[in-house]
């Protein structure tokens, strides 16, 4: 027998026809490859803003200039990965008066559209933004809006191949004099309202979370050495939440050992309990594909702070594709080429929305039809 295939736009769907249906039903999420997008939420500087930073850093303003479009429009588009970075805000008011809009007024340009024209800063939950202060646009906003947004997505692709989504919690000292407010930082008390925010927007039904994964097994890491992620085809349709911040972990982790309850997946060190995605953002491409191979996931980049994209430099991009690397972010997928000449972007072969694992996909790998 054979697969029977079809186009459809730019992406190659297929009709499955047994035995393939037996071998597409085999194939495990940790055997795929998706594209992802860095900062998937970032709308950019707005004009005044930008001519600000660009005029008075223009190294740092170079590694900024980028933006994405919707998050809809991303998914349309086959992105299966986005990274959204959130910020604690329990109160409510926290950041809802960036020095931003100073800042361009003591530089006598025009004010730039307010950039929370619906109050939305002024309410308690968390909210999405690269920078406080600085960098502060989103294409949604607060994070629950933005889970909205990927459900609602979801639900209109009830079959849509998993969406990873990659958090990463800020906090820290502010930069100062450029930076003044202090973020709220994340207590295992934060920690629980995130995965009940999580938890609001995704039934269960809806999410591959640790407690899924580890079955019976002892600890995570067991599991995923074991090749217990789910198949590929029980996990159409749903969401996987992973941790970007390694140094929260401990934070997660406390009362919730091997992430027994918990929603995420930590960027764990391979071996540890708790151990089943790892970012590699920067390789080295030969630890990439022996993670892969023992069976973590990995997320790395493919470009970073717009270099590779202002001179087309493809090195760094075709190495980490072939390295096996589940999830590939890139600020410019297929869709969002760089504007600079050779026009940079990041794609699988014929801009598929996924394809087989090209180190630890079975031989007999197919994916089927494809959303």
């Amino acid at each position: 027998m054979s697969l029977r295939r079809l186009a459809t736009g730019s992406f190659a769907f297929a009709l499955c026809i047994l035995p393939a249906c037996a071998q597409q039903n085999s194939v495990r999420i940790n055997q795929i490859q998706v594209i992802g997008t860095h900062n998937s939420y970032h709308a950019g500087f707005a004009p005044s803003a930008a001519k600000l930073w660009r005029e008075r850093n223009p190294d740092a303003f170079k590694g900024l200039d980028y933006s994405h479009k919707p998050l809809a429009e991303q998914f349309d588009s086959g992105v299966r990965q986005i990274e959204l970075d959130i910020f604690a805000d329990s109160k409510g008011g926290l950041y809802a008066h960036p020095l931003g809009p100073k800042f361009v007024a003591d530089a006598h340009l025009p004010p730039d559209p307010d950039f929370d024209p619906d109050g939305l800063m002024s309410k308690p939950g968390f909210k999405v933004m690269h920078m406080q202060d600085i960098d502060y646009r989103s294409t949604c906003q607060p994070f629950i809006a933005c889970l909205e947004q990927i459900r609602s997505w979801s639900h209109e692709h009830p079959r849509h191949v998993p969406i990873f989504v990659l958090v990463e919690t800020k906090q820290g000292s502010p930069r100062r004099p450029f930076q003044e407010i202090d973020p709220e930082p994340f207590t295992s008390s934060t920690f629980d309202a995130l995965d009940a925010e999580i938890r609001s927007a995704f039934p269960s039904a809806e999410l591959i979370t640790p407690d899924d994964v580890r079955g019976h097994y002892e600890t995570l890491n067991a599991a995923v050495l074991a090749g217990n992620w789910p198949t590929l085809e029980s996990a159409r349709g749903k969401v996987i939440f992973l941790m970007d911040q390694r140094p929260m972990g401990p934070i997660y982790l406390a009362g919730h050992p091997s992430l027994r309850g918990r929603v995420l997946f930590t960027n764990a060190e391979p071996g540890e309990p708790d151990a089943a995605f790892i970012e590699r953002n920067d390789g080295p491409v030969a630890e990439i594909t022996d993670l892969v191979r023992k069976g973590y996931l990995v997320r790395t980049r493919t470009d970073a702070d717009t270099k590779e994209a202002r001179v087309n430099a493809t090195t760094r991009r075709d190495a980490m594709i072939a390295s096996g690397a589940q999830m590939l972010s890139t600020d410019y997928p297929a869709n969002e080429p760089a504007r600079w000449a050779g026009h940079y972007a990041v794609a699988l072969p014929e801009q598929a929305i996924a394809r087989c694992n090209p180190v630890n996909a079975p031989a007999a790998c197919t994916i089927g039809p494809l959303q």
